[in-house]
């Protein structure tokens, strides 16, 4: 085994290096080789993958958690409110958990019993997803792919579409697009003076553009991830900006990856998917998932669309590629999620579903009504469970941490985001009315 020594590690004193200077050097190299290798242990001679080496830090939220394990080693009797990590809180309607009992049991007897099922998901649910999410949107049951999540379709995504893509990520945006791009050798070099990777176009987002980039200097790049309502701003495009990006992806020649996952959350007229626009699927996949809009974080199950109209440039459809991915990486979500996801569409599922929404708007409410008495500017909390507060001229791990310290309350900075998120804090909406209502009160004590 051979070990890079920093040069702290061994010097030689001069007398013994001009004497023997092969000896020394070559038993005292062996000397510290041999302490490294008990300090170690056993290392193979596989190189680690140059890719994973180049990820900054940790992943945003395991970094958080982190944090707040520490704060509550340090302060074991404060009352934590989490309000960072967006988990949902509200149980699951028993309409929808008695489905995945009744599956669940049903796999003790001979006739209920299944073994492995399709790995594109069960046709039934793919015909409730395409007749009851995209009603009127040209989406067939077939173009549908059931999954674990939206986080997984990302991954799976990356590795269909390989390492040479050009990809355009919003900034700020959910950290798991550039983090997989990054994992499949499509980033390039990370630029310390601009927070960003070398090949991966920023398309800055903010309040004087309205959350939307500006396309008309924004360069083609293959792929463009695109979250709308948007994580973590949670401000949802409009029909005529999602117009406009149609036309710009038609015209480059790009892909779409439109991630829904909070269209349900979506309170005015704004549009839930990309298939609202005539010619999105000849640009677009969209990914989504359960988990915020029926509270699965836990359980998992998601779904991408793939439309039969997408194709590559030379002219073979992605979907067949999809499909291969699938099949090859993806052994299926499981019969006991998706008879859940199957009640979470009927008429009674998706009504209680509702209820749990509506109460996650009010928790925004609470949340954006604290900031704004503070005279502080807040984005979102309308169309998505996050307010996107902004605290000008401050770092946002700063006051990630002074709000944890001070109040006992987690939130998560915007530079986990992207650069462009500098400067904010996200606030989740995830919470019990009782923690809302005293995550508040604590904020207006600390920061007015």
């Amino acid at each position: 085994m051979y070990l890079h020594l920093p040069s702290s590690r061994f010097r030689m004193p001069h007398a013994a290096s001009s004497r023997h200077p092969r000896l020394y050097s070559s038993r005292v190299i062996c000397s510290v080789a041999l302490e490294d290798k008990a300090r170690l242990g056993h290392c193979t001679r596989v190189p680690r993958n140059v890719n994973m080496e180049s990820l900054k830090n940790g992943y945003l939220f395991p970094e958080i958690s982190i944090r707040e394990a520490e704060h509550a080693e340090k302060y074991p009797h404060a009352k934590l409110i989490k309000l960072g990590i967006g988990d949902t809180t509200r149980p699951i309607p028993h309409i929808i958990t008695s489905a995945m009992a009744q599956k669940a049991l049903a796999l003790s007897t001979d006739a209920g019993y299944t073994g492995y099922g399709d790995e594109q998901g069960n046709k039934d649910l793919r015909e409730a997803i395409a007749n009851v999410v995209y009603k009127d949107k040209g989406v067939e049951w077939d173009e549908v792919f059931v999954s674990d999540g939206a986080q997984g379709d990302i991954s799976r995504l990356q590795m269909l579409l390989g390492s040479g893509m050009t990809i355009a990520v919003q900034d700020p945006t959910f950290p798991a697009y550039v983090d997989s791009s990054i994992i499949v050798g499509q980033a390039g070099k990370f630029q310390e003076e601009t927070g960003k990777f070398q090949n991966i176009v920023y398309m800055r987002c903010c309040p004087w553009n309205d959350f939307f980039p500006d396309l008309a200097t924004t360069p083609r790049t293959d792929v463009i991830f695109f979250c709308s309502p948007n994580n973590p701003t949670g401000t949802a495009a409009s029909r005529p900006q999602l117009e406009r990006l149609v036309e710009f992806a038609k015209a480059n020649g790009s892909i779409i990856v439109h991630d829904s996952a909070y269209a349900s959350y979506i309170s005015d007229d704004s549009p839930r998917s990309i298939f609202e626009i005539p010619g999105a699927k000849e640009v677009a996949i969209e990914i989504s998932s359960f988990s915020k809009f029926a509270g699965f974080t836990g359980v998992r199950l998601g779904w991408a669309v793939v439309p039969k109209e997408l194709k590559y440039s030379n002219g073979f459809p992605v979907r067949k590629d999809f499909n291969r991915i699938m099949c090859t990486c993806f052994n299926g979500a499981s019969s006991i999620s998706q008879a859940g996801g199957l009640a979470c569409l009927s008429a009674d599922g998706y009504q209680a579903l509702c209820r749990s929404i509506d109460y996650y708007h009010e928790n925004a409410d609470i949340i954006i009504d604290a900031f704004t008495s503070l005279g502080l500017k807040v984005y979102g909390g309308k169309n998505a469970p996050y307010a996107w507060v902004q605290f000008p001229g401050r770092s946002s791990w700063e006051v990630f941490n002074e709000i944890l310290e001070r109040a006992h309350v987690v939130t998560v900075p915007g530079a986990g985001f992207g650069p462009g998120g500098e400067g904010y804090i996200r606030v989740s909406a995830f919470g019990s009315r009782e923690c809302m209502l005293e995550a508040s009160r604590r904020l207006k004590s600390l920061l007015k």
